[in-house]
């Protein structure tokens, strides 16, 4: 039986999404939703392991999906130690940091785990391809004012890669020839400078930047140093305001971008000043990447479900089309682009990396 079919898993806080290819087609995609009451029994993420694996074993049954047909197995990468972009053979090392959850916890350490299960029953390859633990910074970029604390990079990746690469085919290049500034706008915003297929620097969206539809970007320091010290609030409390209830949510109650578009159309002041600010300091941060660049940017891509918003593409534009070609690629596949690094590296258009090759492991 042939074996021509990739499976991919996306674990996410409380839903797993499944997808099929063969090839480029996608088959099939299903999200997973999980009881909460089940999910609370764990108290690690990493414990829902075999409760995860046997509901993805479940639903390929239940869709006659042969596991002899698989060719490899892709999982959705996870806070890993910081590492160099591209895809990634699942390694017994990058198994036990997925395990410990070396730069924190979150339900994407299981993606690599459990696609390395299901693959090793068939004796094919897992992967990961493009985590948010992907760090490329330049030595500069590390710096961050205080020697106490040093610039991170987590980041978009994923997507942010998976969109430059659409964008070199259709200019029939590969992303290792181009300079580009990316954005990438959702829950969080990640604008990073491409160099040469290399994202050498990013505003890290939990921290920095712009404000985006939850977070709040990067705050006046002094004053939030008052806030964290005043005992109105708790740390919990603050790291809330901060990402989730920052943004959007703060000034306008709503992360959807839709509803603040319906608030401006029908007059509302306030949403058009908060909605064009976030617009505002998106183009800011994009001109900040440019000058990393050198100017020498060969485009601005705007990706992501936010830059479905004509209204903002076209503020964002009207202040830094002066840079570079402005191209809106919205919206996000976060299967399709697991899939494509898998196929990338299948063909061996990429180099598939070795974990513990690629990090420092002491």
């Amino acid at each position: 039986m042939e074996k021509n079919l990739v499976l991919v898993i996306n674990p996410g806080s409380t839903s797993t999404k499944l997808a099929i290819f063969k090839g480029t087609e996608k088959l099939i995609q299903e999200n997973l939703d999980h009881d909460t009451n089940d999910l609370d029994k764990f108290v690690k993420i990493t414990d829902q392991y075999d409760y995860r694996k046997e509901a993805i074993l479940k639903w390929m049954n239940e869709h006659q999906i042969k596991h002899e047909e698989l060719l490899a197995v892709v999982g959705r990468g996870g806070l890993l130690r910081p590492m160099p972009s591209g895809t990634y053979l699942v390694t017994e090392p990058m198994l036990e940091d997925l395990k410990v959850g070396i730069q924190g916890e979150h339900a994407s350490n299981l993606g690599g785990m459990i696609a390395n299960a299901i693959a090793k029953q068939e004796n094919i390859n897992a992967y990961i391809t493009d985590p948010v633990a992907v760090d490329e910074f330049e030595p500069l970029a590390r710096i961050s004012g205080m020697p106490e604390i040093t610039r991170r990079s987590l980041v978009h990746a994923l997507n942010i890669r998976a969109i430059a690469h659409s964008y070199a085919a259709e200019k029939n290049t590969t992303i290792d020839t181009l300079n580009l500034v990316v954005a990438h706008l959702g829950g969080g915003i990640s604008i990073v400078p491409m160099k040469k297929g290399k994202i050498i620097d990013a505003n890290n969206a939990n921290e920095m930047g712009p404000f985006s539809p939850e977070r709040t970007g990067g705050l006046p320091v002094g004053q939030l140093v008052k806030m964290c010290f005043s005992g109105d609030y708790t740390f919990d409390e603050l790291k809330k305001k901060m990402r989730g209830k920052g943004g959007l949510v703060a000034y306008l109650g709503t992360n959807d971008a839709r509803e603040v578009i319906k608030k401006i159309e029908a007059g509302d002041e306030k949403a058009k000043l908060i909605f064009e600010a976030m617009g505002y300091q998106i183009a800011k941060e994009i001109g900040a990447m440019a000058t990393v660049l050198n100017g020498e940017v060969d485009a601005i891509l705007m990706t992501g479900g936010i830059a479905y918003s004509k209204y903002l593409m076209d503020y964002i534009k009207s202040h830094v089309e002066f840079i570079a070609p402005f191209v809106v690629k919205p919206g996000e596949d976060e299967m399709e682009a697991l899939n494509l690094g898998v196929l990338r590296a299948i063909s061996g258009e990429d180099q598939v990396k070795i974990y513990e090759k690629e990090v420092q492991i002491k």
